[in-house]
């Protein structure tokens, strides 16, 4: 069993960043790939980025390229997004998940789920 715990969400002005977390419990993550989702309201959750077990590919959802950053430290357990240039239509509960393949991860076919963290962007 792994736990993912997310932290990092808040409150941003538009045009600023954040970056959020995902620290893993339990059974290890390396071996593991491990993305972010997101959910705003009224919305389907929705892809935002994946890194494979390795940390040598990453994934972006068009929307996301060339603002988001995923990272992940194995020695850590955690997994991150740095999210720069941040735009209201980035609102959302951004949840971390971890799944066997990277390809899974992005197909929504997900061993573990994080509880979410909020992230609000004014304008």
């Amino acid at each position: 069993q792994v736990q993912l715990v997310e932290s990092g969400g808040g409150l941003v002005q538009g045009g600023g960043s954040l970056r959020l977390s995902c620290a893993a419990s339990g059974r290890t993550v390396s071996g593991y790939a491990m993305g972010w989702f997101r959910q705003a309201p009224g919305k389907e959750r929705e892809f935002v980025a994946a890194i494979t077990r390795s940390g040598s590919r990453k994934y972006y959802a068009d929307s996301v390229k060339g603002r988001f950053t995923i990272s992940r430290d194995n020695a850590k357990i955690t997994a991150y997004l740095q999210m720069n240039s941040l735009k209201p239509e980035d609102t959302a509960v951004y949840y971390c998940a971890a799944a066997s393949y990277v390809q899974n991860l992005m197909n929504q076919d997900i061993d573990y789920w994080g509880k979410g963290t909020l992230v609000t962007v004014s304008s």
